[in-house]
């Protein structure tokens, strides 16, 4: 059995902005997942870059309300809110409250730095 605390992770910040903590990833431990799962947060006011990602993403809101943006679709996000994000689809999510964004991200396969593009604008 593994158990990761948030607390326990390092923080980073992702290419898009986001404030991350990786808490699980099949290359960082023993570990038979395909997916990678991570814990983010946007602070108030912010939003994060456009990117693209070639494998498919879940994000699962836990706290703070926002607009979710895929392609040319916009859509109102908050607690226990599931976002599905398409391969290769320019995404990006604004922080429309006055608390932290936080949500988990779910990677399938696993997040590779190399398999993301900051997009322009």
């Amino acid at each position: 059995m593994l158990v990761r605390h948030l607390k326990d992770c390092d923080e980073i910040t992702a290419g898009d902005g986001s404030i991350l903590r990786e808490l699980l990833h099949p290359g960082k431990a023993d570990l038979q997942i395909r997916y990678s799962l991570a814990h983010a947060k946007v602070p108030a006011g912010q939003t994060t870059k456009p990117h693209k990602l070639k494998m498919s993403e879940v994000y699962y809101v836990i706290e703070g309300h926002g607009f979710m943006h895929v392609d040319d679709e916009s859509c109102e996000v908050g607690p226990e809110c599931a976002i599905y994000l398409p391969p290769e689809s320019k995404q990006y999510i604004e922080n429309t409250g006055t608390s932290d964004l936080q949500f988990l991200c779910i990677a399938d396969p696993a997040w590779r730095k190399e398999d993301e593009q900051v997009c322009n604008g």
